[in-house]
């Protein structure tokens, strides 16, 4: 019964990661991957120079699990009120190696005074994706009683190319008034053809669309900004083709601190989940702005795709600020909220 449940549930993972392939992935800690959820919130923060990575790995204790991974640096230039910056992003998707790459670079600007600020972001990049068609096995292959022949060979037609590179284009805005954030980003806009087999396999795609609010609890409280609580709910709206998700929930921030609880709705992507994530700034240099963030979720699925099957999905993620020596005090907007105070 065990073998049995454990083939149904590698065939139910491969036939996501087969749906997956049109389908960019989405990390829960969107809040701890900045520039990957909306590249006008490139250069958004508090020193001149920010290096970030984050890594999901899903449902570990299956086979073939999927694993993705942004890594990226932007720089805060002050008088364009956000920064240039590059990312690199890499999934791999299932037991057939289905890999995917893209490597950007990333311009934003925004407009505003001390009580509003609009920020614009375009990006643009190569992307590739490979797959290695060996592994791949078809209905050809496979013996009614006995399963999967070993060494045989299937009369598909997989084409002749198995690495392709195409041109990745992107935009996105966000608006920060008072306690307020809101913003949205348009991926793939030129949706680039990815196919393996000649026939035209356009990437659709991905709208994101974001909004945040900052509650302060010692708002009558005669505290410094950084000795107050606040809590911030979020919601996070994802569409690429005719598959959507979303992700909801609040966080609790003191100091140093940051944890939160977020309920994250099932699509093609995977099914829905309940996530517990925290987040630690370690001030190397405070007054310098120097800091090391460190973040941590954990998915738990809530559907049919239970958790004693899945071992749930787990990221991890490592971000490093610092101001250069010859930073000058040129920020603009002083005394508006920003961005980066909603995270």
């Amino acid at each position: 019964m065990n073998k049995i449940k454990c083939v149904v549930l590698s065939v139910v993972l491969m036939m996501i990661a087969v749906a997956c392939y049109a389908q960019d992935h989405q990390y829960s800690q969107f809040f701890n991957s900045p520039v990957y959820l909306n590249p006008a919130l490139n250069g958004q923060f508090e020193g001149d120079l920010r290096v970030n990575m984050i890594y999901r790995n899903q449902w570990s204790s299956l086979p073939g699990a999927l694993s993705y991974m942004t890594a990226s640096v932007d720089y805060n230039v002050p008088k364009f009120g956000g920064g240039v910056g590059m990312m690199f992003t890499r999934s791999n998707e299932g037991t057939a190696y289905y890999v995917r790459n893209n490597v950007s670079g990333i311009y934003s600007y925004s407009v505003g005074s001390d009580r509003f600020v609009l920020s614009f972001g375009l990006q643009a990049g190569i992307g590739n994706r490979t797959i290695d068609q060996s592994k791949l096995v078809f209905g050809d292959q496979i013996d009614p009683r006995y399963g999967y022949i070993p060494g045989s060979t299937s009369a598909a037609d997989l084409g002749q190319i198995s690495n392709r590179f195409y041109f990745d284009t992107g935009a996105g805005i966000n608006l920060v008034v008072g306690d307020f954030m809101a913003g949205g980003a348009l991926q793939h806009i030129n949706r680039p053809d990815q196919s393996f087999t000649g026939t035209s396999a356009r990437l659709p795609m991905r709208g994101t669309g974001h909004i945040s609010y900052r509650l302060d609890l010692n708002k009558y409280d005669n505290y410094d900004e950084d000795e107050k609580s606040f809590v911030i709910p979020s919601v996070v709206y994802y569409k690429q083709s005719s598959s959507s998700s979303y992700s909801a929930g609040v966080q609790y921030k003191r100091r140093s601190v940051n944890a939160g609880l977020w309920y994250r709705s099932g699509g093609v992507a995977g099914p829905s989940s309940f996530v517990v994530s925290f987040i630690f700034d370690l001030f190397i240099n405070k007054d310098g702005g120097e800091k090391v963030r460190f973040g941590l979720s954990h998915d738990a699925p809530s559907s049919k795709l239970n958790y004693s099957n899945t071992s749930g999905t787990t990221e991890g993620s490592l971000s490093y600020e610092t101001t250069l020596p010859s930073r000058t005090n040129t920020s603009k907007f002083i005394g508006a909220r920003r961005c980066y105070d909603f995270y």
